[in-house]
């Protein structure tokens, strides 16, 4: 019998393990390829100006979603992936130092580890490889002889899409949720944080905050700087839990919250 944990972590990509917006920087490698548009580049980057500030919404969220589509429709996918020699080491440069320490405690402990992204797959996967980590999950387009053609193929990897997508990828790799981790900013994300056994919101939009301090999720802090930051709780048990889910990784947890 493996000693692997039976256990994933599950990190959300921008404002968690990057800081940023990953979707703008392929948006701009794109344009300056000729691939999209440089009106809905601009769009994308006033849509990456609010992320920054306010976080994810569904709006922006679908609205990016769908100029990405459109954007493609009709460009080969060998085109797309060669943007990743652009794309790769900029995303590779703005990993938050404290998401790369606990990504380093995961797989210390033998833990797969996970990007699951709304972002296309032909960024989210060569980015998990360039990290070491098990697998990238993201929204992936329909591919017709090597050609997009502008519509989805699967779901959308966001909200409970995002959830879904880890349900498949949990029950095909038999990851026990129980024992996993996840990761995440952003309220969009609850039904994923909801699945595991383990959930931490990171740097938390308003709404997300306010959900981990009723379920008793810590709530942690990613500077620019190798510095993590534990926010207090309104216990003594929620601090202690907070410091046992996101620094002791070799223990395991049971609990469902």
């Amino acid at each position: 019998m493996s000693d692997q944990p039976r256990g994933a972590a599950f990190f959300d990509l921008d404002r968690t393990l990057i800081a940023g917006a990953s979707a703008f920087a392929f948006a701009r490698a794109a344009r300056d390829a000729g691939l999209i548009r440089t009106s809905d580049f601009v769009h994308d980057a006033l849509s990456a100006l609010r992320f920054r500030v306010s976080g994810a919404s569904d709006d922006t969220s679908m609205g990016v979603r769908d100029r990405i589509l459109a954007g493609v429709g009709g460009k080969r996918r060998e085109d797309l992936i060669a943007l990743n020699e652009m794309v790769l080491p900029e995303l590779l440069g703005v990993v938050r130092p404290e998401a790369r320490a606990v990504l380093e405690q995961h797989h210390a402990a033998g833990r797969r580890t996970f990007i699951v992204s709304a972002s296309p797959v032909e960024i989210v996967e060569p980015l998990a490889q360039a990290l070491g980590m098990s697998g990238g999950i993201g929204t992936r387009g329909e591919v017709v002889d090597g050609v997009y053609t502008g519509r989805l193929d699967g779901p959308f990897c966001y909200g409970e899409g995002k959830a879904q997508a880890v349900k498949e990828t949990a029950a095909r790799l038999a990851i026990d949720l129980d024992e996993s981790f996840a990761y995440s900013d952003s309220a969009s994300d609850i039904p994923m944080l909801s699945l595991v056994g383990n959930a931490v919101a990171v740097n938390p939009d308003a709404h997300l905050a306010r959900v981990a301090r009723e379920r008793g999720w810590p709530v942690v802090t990613f500077a620019q700087r190798s510095k993590m930051l534990i926010r207090r709780s309104s216990t003594a048990t929620a601090v202690a839990g907070a410091l046992v889910a996101v620094w002791v990784l070799g223990v395991r947890h049971g609990r469902r919250t």
